[in-house]
């Protein structure tokens, strides 16, 4: 079977010593003991680099070591006396049996095990960079190239798995987490303890930090489709920690064609996405799935019990009314003939996972859907090894409800700018809740100037202002439209209509930001590898090119049109038109009730008050429970930043994760300064 690393740390040395680090990168890997149960191991390559990980057995535990090492024969035929490159690697190559007898045939490759790793990295001596455009899976991996003294680092094109790094003086480190690397970025500044404000005003707006920032400044994400190149530098050059660049490798081009024959668009989708469910089921583990109400995950369980027809599923549900998908996932189950286990989770599972939930996210994410992830995933890790999930089909096939908006608005957007300029001042005048004066203002509004991707917390910039205690942060409160123009950008320059440009930012913001980390952090949190077959390069090719129609048809109220009708033949009657829930919480609900004191306790103990005026959102949460607002996706943001503040900043709150995990190091390596 081949063994996966799921936690990677690595240390690149610009000084030519990696004296004094060793210790330190093996007490900060215990921080991703949860990613890699398996198996631990730390590797110190001549005065060079350090490789440390965290191993979690998915495909050949006994011949993939890591570092993986391997080398090109000599010109005589003879293997060299040490590997030129070692390759740390998280993730899954699903083509990887292709490739490799493409390189065997082609070049005369020589494979020293049975795993897709080791198809990485030859493939990289023979392709070079041109290796990624070849992959397809998720990843996040590094390559250490000796004779060339070059560090390589990339992740999948739609971020599916994270690498973190942090370049200081003395070098490059590399990690699955950021919190392995915090020891190392000498990141406890006087006052902030190191927060970009920048960072924290983007939290308060989209409940999540762009990429490729981090909340602690020194420490970035390598972003979604990007790689990364390193060099250490002249030996007698000044200390400068080497040379660092970065590029995007891939960027996901929406090309909306014109349909003549939609069957054959349905047969495509079904098929394309059918080969990539078949490749996903690559394991020498048991394989689940998660099953919601929803089309999305049921036509990943009803393609994947195809090649198992015996697969279990997993599905999470409440006590409060409308808010249980379990029932629906059940009626599904039986349906595909499949047994499902369900969770159940009340406003005490919430409150009492909520810390540890925090310390594995790294960054806040306040996305309420992360703890019913939470729980699902405990439940499945109890039972299997790996899971299938449906995350992607919305972005991809758009899925949401907002992506009918253009349609909705279309009356008054197409009307001539004087005309729109009266309405603009109509709605001003329309007093707040009357009905009609959104509609106006949205219409009138460009649809850069009001579509933020898929969540927007926070939409008045004055109020954030007023959030933020500390004036350079205050100072510093950015618009949501500093991270969405380029993307809008880009999107104008492809010549995309306005549904396939709302598709294009939340696949650069809302995807990246919000589903893939909660999928990555919830699902490691549990030691259980979550695979998302809707994420895959050949069913992008294919949803890239549907046309707006085929998305929102304009006589219908439906989303994902085309995806639905391929999937007619594979998805109980029931389901395919079923609309979107998106593991509804009820925070809102919880908030108002069970959940009140102990939310006013988090407000009073966090010890953010220096950075956000805590007094003001006490007041909308008591405003909350009086019934006169609904504030609780407010509250809730700020309540995940303060337990993260308790966690990581105050350290007054121990997650209780264990293997010392929670001893968070916050002290710098003698020497080391975030450059």
């Amino acid at each position: 079977m081949i063994a996966h690393v799921c936690g990677l740390l690595a240390f690149f040395s610009s000084q030519g010593t990696v004296e004094g680090f060793a210790e330190p990168l093996r007490e900060a890997l215990e921080r991703l003991h949860h990613r890699g149960p398996d198996e631990t191991g730390l590797d110190v390559v001549g005065t060079d680099a350090i490789f440390a990980h965290k191993r979690l057995a998915i495909i050949d535990v006994e011949f993939s070591k890591e570092p993986l090492p391997w080398s090109p024969p000599e010109a005589d035929g003879t293997e060299a006396a040490e590997p030129r490159y070692l390759l740390t690697f998280n993730g899954e190559i699903y083509n990887y049996v292709e490739l490799r007898q493409e390189l065997i045939d082609t070049y005369g490759a020589k494979f020293a095990t049975q795993g897709d790793g080791e198809v990485v990295v030859v493939g990289y001596h023979y392709w070079g960079e041109a290796v990624l455009d070849r992959l397809r899976g998720m990843f996040a991996f590094v390559i250490w190239d000796r004779q060339e003294r070059t560090a390589f680092g990339a992740r999948d094109p739609f971020g599916i798995k994270p690498l973190h790094y942090l370049h200081t003086v003395d070098g490059l480190f590399l990690a699955s987490e950021k919190k392995a690397l915090l020891p190392f970025a000498a990141s406890a500044t006087a006052g902030n303890a190191g927060i970009g404000p920048v960072e924290l005003s983007h939290l308060l707006t989209f409940q999540y930090v762009p990429e490729p920032h981090t909340l602690h400044r020194g420490i970035e994400r390598i972003g979604s489709g990007e790689c990364l190149t390193w060099r250490p530098g002249p030996a007698d050059g000044p200390r400068n920690g080497g040379e660092l660049t970065r590029r995007r490798w891939f960027r996901p081009v929406l090309r909306p064609t014109p349909v003549e024959h939609p069957q054959r668009l349905f047969d495509e989708i079904r098929e394309t996405l059918r080969e990539s469910v078949r490749l996903h089921m690559r394991s020498d583990v048991p394989v689940g799935a998660f099953l919601s109400s929803g089309i999305d995950s049921t036509a990943v369980v009803a393609l994947a019990r195809e090649w198992n027809p015996d697969i279990l599923t997993f599905t999470v549900g409440y006590d409060v009314a409308g808010y249980s998908e379990i029932d629906v996932a059940q009626d599904s189950a039986r349906q595909l003939g499949v047994t499902t286990i369900p969770t159940k989770i009340g406003a005490q599972d919430m409150m009492d996972a909520l810390p540890r939930i925090v310390w594995h996210l790294d960054d806040p994410v306040a996305d309420p859907s992360l703890v019913p992830l939470y729980h699902v995933a405990k439940t499945a890790a109890e039972h299997v090894t790996v899971v299938l999930s449906g995350e992607g089909a919305d972005e991809f096939f758009g899925g949401y409800a907002i992506y009918r908006e253009p349609l909705s608005l279309a009356p008054v957007t197409r009307l001539p700018d004087p005309f729109q300029r009266g309405l603009r001042a109509i709605s001003k005048a329309i007093p707040h809740g009357v009905r009609g004066k959104s509609y106006l203002e949205r219409g009138t509004t460009p649809l850069t100037s009001r579509f933020s991707g898929n969540s927007r917390i926070f939409t008045d910039d004055a109020e954030i202002r007023r959030l933020l205690r500390r004036k350079d942060a205050a100072d510093a409160a950015a618009r949501f439209t500093d991270v969405t123009a380029p993307y809008f950008a880009e999107a104008a320059a492809d010549g995309l209509d306005e549904v396939a440009t709302m598709q294009y930012v939340d696949i650069h913001t809302w995807l990246r930001g919000d589903i893939l980390v909660k999928a990555d952090r919830m699902s490691m949190a549990h030691s259980l590898e979550l695979r998302v077959p809707f994420l895959d390069r050949e069913v992008f090719a294919v949803a890239a090119r549907i046309p707006q129609e085929f998305k929102v048809p304009p006589r219908s109220h439906a989303t994902k049109y085309a995806l639905r009708k391929a999937l007619e033949q594979v998805v109980p009657p029931g389901i395919v038109n079923r609309p979107k829930l998106g593991f509804p919480t009820p925070t809102r609900v919880w908030l108002a009730g069970e959940m009140f004191d102990w939310a006013r306790e988090i407000l009073h103990t966090s010890g953010a008050d220096d950075l956000l005026d805590l007094t003001y959102v006490d007041g909308l949460l008591k405003e909350h429970r009086a019934g006169t607002a609904d504030h609780s996706r407010k509250i809730w943001t700020v309540l995940v930043f303060c337990v993260w503040h308790s966690i990581f900043v105050a350290r007054t709150l121990d997650p209780g994760i264990g293997r010392n995990a929670s001893a968070l190091l916050t002290k710098p390596v003698v020497g080391s300064m975030v450059s």
